[in-house]
This record gives structure tokens, C-alpha cells and sequence, in this order.
């Protein structure tokens, strides 16, 4: 199979240490997920808690951090690991990200070393699963909305609230819970299986299918004092988790469009109409031209984050514009590889509407194009529009 990513031999511009941990990610994704990912989507169900333990093996959860068993790689390179595994499904990219980027990275960032020794090390392994709350029915665009409070009872802390569309919800052991108190926004890690909590399962989902999503509900949930994170004060706070795992997509949603226009160049080089391969049309070729010249410019733009990132230089506005970017082009780099196709591109057999379906949420997950665009404008013009 052609790699599209070759065209203009970017895997040049990676150090052979990068290029051998993105290849080992591959392996993986090959043997445990692609010979299994189209019946894990069918059926809405995916083996998440196993995944996670051969994924901790090869140290792809909370990778890019560093101590308490986690990896330490490179930015580049946990970005290369993201487009591997969304290369393989969006759904197995969003557990390593809500796991390391958003759960583990809040625990490492914000957390006491209590919390740190006693979660990130079985987190980084896949024995534990975590999740993130900050979403809410009501509140997605707008977290500083949250109605989620927690309360003080004497020593403990008294959490109520409904978090919803939280990824890995329905397996994980903790969440990390994001919360009103009276001086303002502030983290807990919640263990699940707490009395007053509630995990109720969402089901009937479009887009996503191999992922896990859920909906959690605290009522008057006893917490100690100790389950707070002592570093995490005000709205920045779980807004940097969410600027470290947006990083993760930027990367991520390459993979799905390489894997769509991999399939394309493959199916139009052998399907033959008018007594010639498809590939052979003009038509053919110049959809196929103009989806590889924006993936080759979506990779530029990651691995300049990437770098940047690694230089310790990386800016939130500058994470919006490769996620507004490149998801934006996967997106549509999935919906014409699917006119190649023709009704083959509907079908489970090809990779291709499976994608395109994920990079529906994935548009609009982790920021919606339209929020990204407000955090741009507002660098711009030092102005900000969202209210």
C-alpha cells in the first residue's frame, strides 16, 4: 500500500528514535486493532480495559509525561503515536488521550504526590482506567457555566452534578471532576466506585462506536480533603488538559485521513470501470493529488507544534490552529475518499465511513471549529467574541 505521508518524504524531517516508536505503534495498531476494529464498531463494544494494558505495555499512556512509570517521549513523538492509533480508529486514540493527556496529565500537573504515587504508575500501565469531567448536559462550549458543586462538610467535600459525553466513563476506576466551590473552579479525583455515584452508559451512537462514552451523575458524593487538587485553581486548569490532549488530535486526525486516502489509492488502482483502473482517470487523480497535498501540509503543521512543543514554546491558539485545521481537512479528505469508493465506501469492509463518522465527534470534541476560530480571532485582534 502507498504511504501517502511519503510524498514529499517527511519522515526525513524525524530522528530514527521517533521514527522507531511510531513504528512500533503501528505494529500494534496492525495486530490487536485493525483485524478486530470494524466488529468492535458494528457492535458499539470494545475491548477498552485489555487495550489499555497492551497499550500501557508499550508506555502509549500518558507517554509524553515524565516519572511515576510514565515514558517521557518527545511531543513528536506522542504525537506520532496519536496518528498511529487513530490511523487505526478515533476511538483507540481518544482512550490514550483522555487517559495521559486529560486524566493522568491533570493528576501530574495539578496533583499532590500522594495522588501522583498512588494513580499515575497503575494508570500509566492500563490497570487503571481514569476519565475527565468537565463537559455537562448544559455546558460544553461554556464550562465557566458548570453547575457541578462541591461543597464543604466539615473536613470532606460534599460533589453534585451530572458530567456528560465523558469518554472511558463506563471503565474507569476515577475521574478526574471539575467543580464550582466558593473560590471559584477547582479538580477532584473521584474513584467511581464511591457511594453517590452513578455511570449510566451512552448507547445508540453514530460516531465513536469503539469508544466508550458515558454520563456521570454525583449526588451529595463524600470526598476527603484530600481528593482535591491542590495545584488546580480556577478555569485554566482543566482548560490546560484539554490544550494538551487538542495537541494529541492535531496529530490524531492525520491518521484517519492517511488510512482513508491510503484505502482510496488501493481500491481506485485495482477497480477497473470503461475497461481501466479508476486510478487511471484524470478526475481520479487530481482528488487524489489535492487530498495528499493536505495531508503532507497537515503534517508539517503538527511536527512544527510538535517541535515548538518540545522547545517548551507552544502556545494554546497555536494547538487551535492545527486542530481547526486538520481535522477540518481530515474530515474532508474521508467524505471524498468515499465518492472514490462509490457504494463500496459505505461498507464495514473498507475503513473509510467508519472514519469519516469518528472525525464527525472528533470536529467537534475538544472545542468545536467554531471555538477554535473565536481563540484565533481573538489573538488576532485582541479582542475576544465569545460573549
Amino acid at each position: 500500500m502507498t504511504d501517502a505521508i511519503e510524498l514529499l518524504a517527511l519522515e526525513s524531517l524525524l530522528s530514527a528514535e521517533e521514527r522507531a516508536f511510531a513504528d512500533s505503534v503501528r505494529r500494534l495498531v496492525d495486530d490487536q486493532v485493525r483485524p478486530h476494529v470494524a466488529e468492535w464498531y458494528e457492535s458499539g463494544r470494545a475491548p477498552v480495559r485489555e487495550l489499555a494494558r497492551e497499550l500501557g505495555k508499550l508506555g502509549l499512556l500518558g507517554a509524553h509525561l515524565t516519572g511515576y512509570g510514565c515514558a517521557g517521549v518527545s511531543a513528536v513523538a506522542y504525537g506520532l503515536s496519536c496518528l498511529e492509533l487513530e490511523a487505526g480508529d478515533s476511538g483507540v486514540r481518544s482512550l490514550v488521550s483522555v487517559q495521559g493527556s486529560l486524566a493522568m496529565f491533570a493528576i501530574w500537573k495539578f496533583g499532590s504526590e500522594e495522588q501522583k504515587q498512588h494513580w499515575l504508575p497503575r494508570m500509566a500501565a492500563g490497570e487503571a482506567i481514569g476519565c475527565f469531567g468537565l463537559t455537562e448536559p448544559d455546558h460544553g462550549s461554556d464550562p465557566a457555566g458548570m453547575t457541578t458543586r462541591a461543597v464543604r462538610d466539615g473536613d470532606d467535600w460534599l460533589l453534585t452534578g451530572t458530567k456528560m459525553w465523558i469518554t472511558n466513563a463506563p471503565v474507569a476506576e476515577l475521574a478526574v471532576i471539575w467543580a464550582r466551590v466558593e473560590q471559584g473552579i477547582t479538580g477532584f479525583v473521584v474513584p467511581l466506585a464511591e457511594p453517590g455515584v452513578t455511570v449510566n452508559e451512552i448507547g445508540n451512537k453514530m460516531s465513536l462506536r469503539a469508544s466508550a462514552t458515558g454520563e456521570l451523575v454525583f449526588d451529595n458524593v463524600r470526598l476527603p480533603a484530600s481528593a482535591q487538587l491542590p495545584g488546580a485553581r480556577g478555569l485554566k486548569a482543566p482548560l490546560s488538559c484539554l490544550t494538551e490532549a487538542r495537541y494529541g488530535i492535531v496529530w490524531g486526525a492525520l491518521g484517519a485521513a492517511r488510512d482513508c486516502l491510503e484505502t482510496a489509492i488501493s481500491y481506485t488502482r485495482n477497480r477497473e470501470q470503461f475497461g481501466r483502473p479508476l486510478a487511471g482517470f484524470q478526475l481520479t487523480q487530481a482528488k487524489l493529488a489535492d487530498m495528499a497535498l493536505e495531508l503532507q501540509k497537515g503534517y508539517l503543521l503538527a511536527l512544527h507544534l510538535g517541535r515548538l512543543a518540545d522547545a517548551g514554546q507552544l502556545q494554546p491558539e497555536q494547538v487551535s490552529v492545527g486542530k481547526l485545521n486538520n481535522v477540518r481537512e481530515a474530515l474532508a479528505i474521508a467524505r471524498t475518499c468515499r465518492t472514490l469508493l462509490g457504494a463500496n465506501g459505505i461498507s464495514g469492509e473498507y475503513p473509510i465511513m467508519r472514519h469519516a463518522n469518528n472525525l464527525e465527534s472528533v470536529l467537534t470534541y475538544e472545542g468545536t471549529s467554531e471555538v477554535h476560530q473565536l481563540v484565533i480571532g481573538q489573538k488576532l485582534t485582541g479582542l475576544s467574541a465569545f460573549a
